[in-house]
């Protein structure tokens, strides 16, 4: 194989990883907003930590987004 279409492919392979990462974010909030529907009274006291949960998510997406633009570029 071809050493660039190989990098090429790397990065491709790479970018599952950022959707993955929406997906992830998209499924914390909307079930959040789900069980804060269920019960109002407990909501303020997870938001916080849907936040976290979204920050760990994105957090795994740069990183993948990082490991893309560092195969496409140093190596």
């Amino acid at each position: 194989m071809d050493p660039v279409a190989a990098k090429y492919l790397g990065a491709g392979l790479t970018a599952i990883g950022m959707g993955a990462a929406a997906i992830g974010v998209g499924l914390i909030f909307g079930n959040f907003l789900s069980g804060a529907l269920r019960n109002p009274t407990a909501s303020d006291a997870q938001f916080g930590r849907a936040f976290i949960g979204a920050a760990l998510a994105e957090g795994l997406g740069i990183f993948s987004f990082l490991v893309a633009i560092l195969l496409l570029f140093v190596i």
